[in-house]
């Protein structure tokens, strides 16, 4: 499918300075790319985590998985920063009240 020069469905990229990375993610995570998103926040060493998902538009139960996998490779220095449709679908999987999920 031609897209036509639109935006890219997926990126991400990372900020680190050794002991806080800042991990921003835009577009859709999926079974495609939960795994991209979730390699990229392990790339460089870190203490601390920020995972922005406050541009993403689509998050499915690979994602979900992503992110709990990093909450316990990070257990206590893991933020997730989420979208509307993030925080939702946390919510609906049970996850809305985890500490790692910061508020709006």
């Amino acid at each position: 499918m031609d897209q036509g020069g639109a935006p890219p469905v997926f990126s991400v990229s990372a900020e680190g300075d050794g002991v806080r990375l800042h991990v921003q993610v835009t577009g859709e995570v999926d079974m495609a790319t939960a795994d991209t998103m979730f390699q990229t926040a392990l790339r460089e060493p870190a203490k601390q985590l920020t995972l922005d998902l406050r541009a993403v538009t689509f998050f499915d139960s690979a994602a979900i998985h992503a992110v709990v996998r990093l909450a316990q490779k990070f257990p206590a220095a893991l933020t997730v920063l989420p979208s509307r449709q993030v925080r939702r679908v946390l919510e609906i999987s049970g996850l809305g009240e985890q500490d790692w999920l910061a508020d709006a």
